[in-house]
């Protein structure tokens, strides 16, 4: 096995437990690991999909907190901003790519974990939940994480546990079929990404599985700080390696 493989086979196993804990986690853990071996051009389309993946290996667990009236608003949202971050796909400098997700998960996992369990913001409406999809569409676009902030945005909401992650998962199921059919319109998908496509498939599916039943039968936060702070970690050194790199 040479050195790629064994890093895409590590970050979809590793992220597939992550997203079947947390609902949302696969293109952060994943992308955190491929950074080192993947250009961010192959890396994107590789998290959209195992993303994709894990959300629908889950979906039996989970359907059950589906609800229409709260999805909607960042589904519309969410499908504005695909586009944008399609686009913006093209003109990132691997390194740049890096810098950018590593101060997002230095920023984004502290946030979270500072929030207390029963904090409820209620401003801004329908509208401001469009802007949180808005924001994972584009995030979707570009690397495929459309998660963190409707994610993060559900939690200032205060919505339920099961309904959080039923909305969540049907939110991020739409974003990552839209943005494999732009990424396919556009030419990104090619023979070598679709080559990465069959290995992630099965190297995430059962530890997907067994995260999202750890999901079920433990205490949500504790596991949910759990991934941030590995993320936070993840953070710490693309920022890093990102900044070195660019010191020269």
């Amino acid at each position: 096995m040479d050195w790629t493989t064994a890093v895409v086979l590590t970050g979809a196993a590793a992220a597939g437990f992550a997203q079947g804990v947390s609902g949302f986690a696969f293109s952060l853990v994943s992308l955190s690991i491929w950074v080192w071996a993947i250009s961010p051009q192959i890396a994107a389309p590789m998290a959209v999909f195992g993303s994709l993946a894990g959300q629908l290996v889950t979906l039996p667990w989970v359907w059950r907190g589906f609800d229409l009236a709260l999805l909607m608003p960042l589904v519309i949202g969410g499908l504005m901003g695909v586009p944008l971050g399609i686009f913006l796909l093209h003109w990132l400098d691997p390194n740049l790519f890096k810098l950018a997700l590593g101060i997002f998960l230095l920023i984004y996992c502290p946030l979270a974990l500072l929030l207390p369990h029963d904090f409820k913001l209620r401003a801004g409406g329908r509208l401001a939940d469009g802007a949180a999809g808005f924001i994972g569409g584009v995030m979707g676009g570009l690397s495929g994480a459309s998660g963190p902030i409707p994610t993060l945005w559900t939690t200032l909401r205060g919505f339920a546990k099961e309904t959080q992650r039923g909305v969540l998962q049907a939110f991020n199921i739409a974003m990552h079929v839209a943005t494999l059919s732009g990424y396919a319109l556009s030419g990104t998908i090619n023979q070598e990404t679709l080559r990465m496509f069959a290995l992630i498939a099965p190297a995430l599916a059962v530890p997907a599985i067994l995260g999202v039943q750890v999901f079920r039968r433990m205490p949500t936060p504790a596991f949910r700080r759990l991934v941030l702070l590995l993320l936070f970690l993840s953070g710490i050194v693309l920022f890093s390696g990102s900044v070195g790199a660019f010191l020269g």
